[in-house]
């Protein structure tokens, strides 16, 4: 018998469903996380953890994104060859008529992140379209469909390698995770793909993350096939890099590993390992002709009890209107600070004009003279919001200006997410500046903290312009210091050699 899906349906159903991944975490990736919390002795990872649990319980309250990054949208479509569509448009053209609807709902806007020239002009769509659809005819009559929104700052760090037939997997992975950094924002979970092609391989390794987190269940009832027991000593492996939350060094680095296999050629063995972040989003629902998809809401009760507030016994207060390079050099590695007053952003494309404008002798829309700059694109704001979610974006992709930053426009510190390269922290060095890191995957929270927001420069860029935002108690930490130390080198390796001496933890 056929089934007819009303084209309606499906891009109501995508747009429903791009909604409600923006703010509700999926069930098991907060119930591991809330595990991984509990068990955390590292401080500052526990710290970490505290913000992105509270701050994924106050975006399912406020219906407003976990992370500012609402991604790029991915989706998997399998459609029963009984199924037949009312439409008279394409499968691509239905999905991002869904993904627009998605991201242009004026009760909760998401940040458009999706740029129709990948190489030259670098434009945005505006809506976040197209998406990145992937499609399998199946027995049946009805249609399954995945949804996910992949952030860059995890999708940037996707690896692929053409092994040789003897080399160690094991091997690829413990050498490979450390080089990714921490821009991927763990705790997440890793997905790799092993086999077929290389597209198929990265197909196997983004899919696999689609599946729900199960290494607690894994762990407590032992493996039983040799692709679990690859999966159980892969994540006990990659846990002791102790790499932890946010790369600041600690006990959880992942909370599950999937891993997908396919068939391939005798000479080869491709591998891919793409992570999920923290803002971990996706979704999964079938159409059957009846209508539109309903997604259930999770109850409030799957959240800890972890309500992470300012420390004001342990943080130190700073003004940023008064701050001088005096007092920025003063600060120590992991150090917590609560900024107050106002603050500059700016991030890519924001730093390539001001260094096309210096280059030409041009004057900078903004005096950056003793200002602290935050690298974010913050999504536009709703209701009594001064602006919408506004977590930090990966730093390292600011990197190669920040040279120029420091020497020439007279800035002297920055906040981002993650560790910094070693041109960046010798920059820092040389002008005793310093790089502060909010937490990846805390953007509502961090977004509460920001009082006023107007943009005062370079306005045709959108969401990556400059904003002037005036803040109140803004949390943060001191990643690398005046002296060139930090903690992204020194916190992993100090928890790298603890947990060589603590015995494995099993549920």
């Amino acid at each position: 018998m056929t089934t007819t899906i009303k084209e309606d349906d499906l891009i109501q159903s995508i747009a429903d469903g791009i909604q409600f991944i923006s703010y509700y975490h999926p069930t098991d990736y907060i119930r591991h996380l809330a595990r991984a919390y509990e068990r955390e002795e590292s401080p500052a990872a526990k710290d970490a953890i505290a913000q992105i649990l509270t701050n994924s319980r106050m975006s399912a309250e406020g219906r407003r994104p976990i992370c500012q990054d609402t991604g790029i949208v991915n989706v998997f479509m399998k459609i029963g060859m009984d199924v037949r569509f009312d439409t008279q448009r394409t499968l691509q053209e239905l999905c991002d008529e869904g993904v627009r609807r998605g991201y242009l709902n004026p009760e909760n806007p998401l940040r458009a992140s999706v740029l129709a020239d990948p190489l030259f002009e670098r434009k945005n769509t505006k809506d976040n379209t197209p998406c990145i659809l992937n499609v399998e005819l199946v027995p049946g009559d009805k249609v399954d469909v995945q949804i996910a929104s992949k952030g860059g700052g995890s999708e940037n760090k996707s690896k692929f390698a053409m092994l040789n037939p003897s080399d160690s997997l094991v091997d690829w992975v413990l050498k490979t995770v450390p080089a990714m950094g921490a821009g991927w924002c763990p705790p997440g979970m890793l997905g790799i793909g092993i086999g077929g092609t290389a597209e198929k391989a990265m197909l196997m390794a983004k899919q696999s993350l689609m599946e729900d987190i199960d290494m607690y269940e894994l762990q407590a009832r032992g493996p039983r096939d040799k692709t679990e027991e690859l999966r159980l000593e892969l994540y006990e492996k990659v846990n002791a890099l102790g790499i932890g939350a946010q790369g600041l060094g600690g006990l959880t680095t992942v909370l599950d590993i999937k891993i997908k296999m396919f068939p391939t050629h005798a000479a080869s063995k491709p591998v891919a390992m793409i992570p999920n972040c923290a803002a971990t989003r996706h979704a999964h629902f079938v159409l059957d002709g009846s209508g539109p998809a309903h997604l259930q809401a999770p109850a409030l009760s799957e959240w800890p009890d972890v309500h992470w507030a300012p420390d004001y016994n342990k943080s130190r207060k700073i003004d940023l209107d008064t701050l001088t390079k005096e007092e920025v050099a003063s600060w120590k590695p992991g150090q917590t600070l609560l900024l107050s007053g106002k603050m500059l952003t700016g991030r890519d494309a924001a730093h390539k004009r001001i260094q096309d404008m210096l280059a030409k002798g041009e004057k900078l829309p903004v005096d950056f003279a003793n200002r602290v700059i935050y690298y974010v694109g913050p999504v536009d704001p709703v209701r009594d919001e001064a602006v919408g979610p506004a977590g930090p974006t990966t730093s390292t992709r600011m990197d190669k200006f920040t040279e120029m930053m420091l020497a020439q426009t007279g800035l002297i510190a920055m906040i981002g997410k993650a560790e910094r390269g070693p041109a960046a922290i010798e920059a820092i060095k040389k002008h005793k500046s310093a790089y502060l890191m909010a937490v990846g995957g805390a953007a509502y929270l961090v977004s509460k903290a920001i009082r006023s927001a107007k943009v005062v420069g370079f306005a045709d860029l959108g969401m990556e312009a400059i904003y002037e935002f005036e803040v109140q108690d803004m949390p943060v930490t001191v990643a690398v210091d005046a002296n060139g130390v930090s903690v992204h080198n020194t916190g992993p390796r100090e928890w790298q050699a603890k947990i060589g001496k603590i015995p494995v933890a099993v549920a």
